[in-house]
This record gives C-alpha cells, structure tokens and sequence, in this order.
C-alpha cells in the first residue's frame, strides 16, 4: 500500500518537476475523518496506505517548488462511480453510489455523522462520485487566477468546487420505481382479468369433463344393469319352461 499510494506518485511529481513546466498540480488524498480513524479503528495494514498519502501529499507540494498555494489536496471520504461492483479494491457502480450520497445528505444522516465516532462517522458521510473528484482535479489545474488552490475535504465541498451537481440518485431510483409500479398495474389490469379468465375457462372445462365421464359412467352402469335384468327374465324364463316340461311327464 505504501508503495502504491507513495513511491509511484513520489515517482510520478519528481518526473513532472523535471519537465519544468508545471505550474498547478492536484492530487486525490484521503479524507481527514478517514485519517483519523488510523490510530484507533483500522488495522495496522492500512498504515502503509496512509504513509504513502501523506508521502504523495508531500511530493506534490515539492513539485511545485514548496509553494502549497499551487496544489490542490482532495480528499474524499469514498469514491464511486463506473458500471462494477467491487471488493478488492472497493467499487461501487454509479446507480448505487448517487442513490447512497443523496440519502446520506439528508439532515437526520448529517447529524447522526456529525456526533458520532470514527467509522461510523464515516460510514454515515455521503460518498462522493468520480466525475466530481476529477472535476475538482481539472478545474484546480485549470484555474489561472493564482488563487489559492488549497484542500478539498469531504463530499460536499468537493462537489461546489467542482460544479456537480447535487446528487438525484434516490429520487431518480424512486421515480423509476413509481414508473414500473404504474406500468405494472396497468398490465395487471388487462393481464390480470385474461388470466382469471382463462384458468375459469380451463376448470369449466374440467367440470364440463368430469359430467361427460359421470354421464358415461352412468350410462354403462344403467347398461349393465339392464342386461342383466334381461339375463335372469330370460333364465326365469327357461326354469318355467323346465318346471312345466317335468310335469307334463
């Protein structure tokens, strides 16, 4: 992670200050409430990646001939953006990522981010999308006023910087589903009836089979048992004409 996130932008700001032709530089950081959180809420693994942050935050700086008002430090919380899910490193696509920033810009969120401790302070602060953060990146290099260029920490003062818009992610997830949900119900009212149509079409059918069976049923046995009456007339029958025959002898 050090070497990483601090040897090859070290590497990359001496090759530029080399050139002799920078004038403005950014660098993509870490949020301070991300740095804070080192000591006490991280694993040691992650030292290296903050090491190598502040090494590179150094090397810009450096680059510029130790005139901090000509870099720019952004510092993001979290970064999204892209069409992937990812968990090492972490991604999360747009759709998902804008739906998060603007629930976590609601007021309740801010204020619960705002009194509570490390992580969790974190977790609740809103992510902040790439096109934002390269934005920033492109307008502090762009930026001829000689102004200071200064540091950019946390969602919403990159966003302003920037020009981004706030996020609609959640309003347009909800849009979409309230769209789906009319489209659904108008299909479930012309669907819905033909399908309770047809499966009463199908068991009118089957009781309608069912009758026909009984009905034949019926008949055979009605059948049978006229055959069968036949069968003892016609043996009554013959044992009279035997009885008859026995007494005329």
């Amino acid at each position: 992670l050090r070497k990483g996130n601090g040897d090859a932008n070290v590497a990359a700001f001496s090759s530029a200050a080399r050139g002799g032709k920078l004038q403005r530089a950014a660098y993509v950081s870490v949020g301070s409430e991300v740095d804070a959180c080192k000591e006490n809420w991280l694993p040691e693994f992650f030292q290296g990646y903050f090491d190598g942050k502040i090494m590179a935050e150094k090397a810009a700086i450096d680059a510029m001939g130790g005139d901090a008002k000509k870099v720019c430090i952004v510092k993001p919380t979290f970064i999204y953006g892209g069409s992937d899910f990812g968990l090492l490193p972490p991604r999360v696509n747009y759709e998902y990522g804008a739906g998060v920033e603007e629930l976590l810009m609601l007021p309740p969120f801010k204020f619960l981010a705002d009194n509570t401790p490390g992580l969790i302070k974190v977790a609740l602060r809103p992510p902040v999308c790439v096109d934002s953060v390269a934005g920033a990146c492109a307008t502090a290099v762009m930026d001829e006023s000689g102004a200071d260029l200064g540091v950019l920490d946390g969602t919403d003062i990159i966003n302003e910087y920037s020009g981004q818009p706030k996020s609609t992610g959640l309003t347009d997830a909800l849009e979409w589903s309230k769209e789906k949900g009319i489209e659904f119900y108008d299909w479930a009212k012309v669907e819905v009836p033909k399908a309770v149509d047809a499966v009463q079409k199908k068991v009118d059918e089957a009781k309608k089979e069912r009758l026909c069976l009984r009905e034949m049923r019926d008949e055979d046995l009605a059948g049978s048992m006229y055959k069968g009456n036949l069968s003892g007339q016609g043996a009554l029958v013959l044992n009279n004409a035997d009885e008859n025959k026995s007494k005329m002898h």
